[in-house]
């Protein structure tokens, strides 16, 4: 049995429906498989910045530090522009928390319209691994001669021998529990510095893995990944890139309204954090059409962190059943439920499934 201390931060528009569906789905499946959840939750959000200057408190990240796990809804709204949602709450997390690694599955479920023709998306079965802590996204950098003509503004991308190491070790041991394949993103032919280093580190690294490495540049992927996703197996990418083949990833299996993530430490010092890949969605919110399964799916990458192996089995397996149907799908993939709906039918199954 599992016992959890999980921080819950629904966070803004959709972020607080779906998380309302997870807690939901939670309440009823974990005391059917003995698991428990001391939830803490924390209004952190866009609403807490406007009204207060800051999206969490000063002792937000010890507050956090004192759990197992972070679930996040989502975070933006109009009005607060993105590096600010962004740089207050979700990169100072995943950086004090050394989360460097964000995990990112993805499948063409059943029942899910793909974009792609049936024969393409058959068998797409990959996952993505995102280097989480540096690389592009880094606070080196600022601005010269503001309201000149001659303004300019420098962004300086960090990568380090360490840093690249663990995300390369990371990847190579998840392909050896899949089929042994990793393909890495890089820009090595336009980008002279960091990524030679890249793919020199990520070669050396996994070379003392049961894989087989293989190299591909950001732009010659990207297409691959539309035109042949079945290929894939493991795809490692730095920061920048890992983001962006991820949201395309999630594209080629139907709506990036169910593709989960995870921001893990995986030395399990620091509590890791789990969120769905749509974002706040302002344009929906309050209508209660938001597709829950990103955030299901999300909460089962949770449940398999903290060890509670059968209640994530048993929720995946729900997810799957409910996206077979149009009756159990939300509209933005071919289906007909409301987020209420959804939810009542994973409730539905699992409760049938653990019994």
């Amino acid at each position: 049995m599992t016992s959890a201390r999980v921080a819950a931060i629904p966070g803004d528009g959709i972020g607080t429906e779906v998380m309302d569906s997870a807690k939901a789905v939670l309440a009823r499946l974990l005391p059917l498989t003995g698991d428990n959840i001391a939830w803490t939750d924390l209004d952190w959000s866009c609403e807490r910045y406007l009204t207060e200057g800051a999206l969490m408190p000063d002792d937000g990240l010890g507050l956090l530090r004192e759990h197992d796990a972070v679930l996040l809804g989502a975070v933006g709204w109009p009005g607060v522009p993105d590096h600010v949602s962004l740089w207050g709450l979700l990169i100072p997390i995943r950086r004090m928390f050394q989360q460097y690694v964000n995990l990112r599955p993805v499948r063409v479920m059943e029942g899910v319209p793909s974009p792609l023709r049936p024969d393409l998306a058959e068998g797409v079965d990959l996952l993505i691994v995102r280097e989480n802590s540096e690389g592009e996204y880094s606070e080196i950098g600022g601005r010269f001669g503001a309201g000149t003509p001659v303004e300019s503004a420098f962004q300086q991308s960090v990568f380090t021998r360490t840093g690249v190491e663990r995300i390369a070790r990371f990847a190579a041991e998840r392909a050896e529990r899949r089929r042994g394949r990793i393909v890495a993103a890089t820009k090595s032919n336009g980008i002279i510095h960091t990524m030679p280093f890249w793919d020199e580190v990520v070669a050396e690294t996994t070379a003392h893995y049961s894989v087989e490495t293989t190299f591909e540049h950001i732009d010659a992927l990207a297409a691959k990944l539309v035109l042949h996703p079945a290929r894939y197996d493991v795809v490692l990418g730095s920061n920048l890139f890992g983001d962006i083949l991820s949201d395309l990833a999630a594209g080629v299996c139907g709506s990036i309204g169910i593709a989960p993530s995870a921001n893990v430490d995986p030395t399990g010092t620091y509590p890791s954090m789990f969120e769905p890949v749509h974002g706040s969605a302002p344009d929906i919110a309050g209508r209660g059409i938001a597709n829950p399964v990103g955030m299901l799916w999300s909460t089962v990458m949770m449940l398999e962190h903290l060890g509670a192996a059968r209640a994530a089995g048993l929720l995946m397996e729900a997810i799957a059943e409910t996206l077979r149907d149009p009756a159990t799908r939300t509209a933005d993939i071919g289906g007909t439920a409301d987020t209420a709906a959804v939810t009542d039918a994973v409730i539905s199954h699992v409760t049938r499934s653990a019994a």
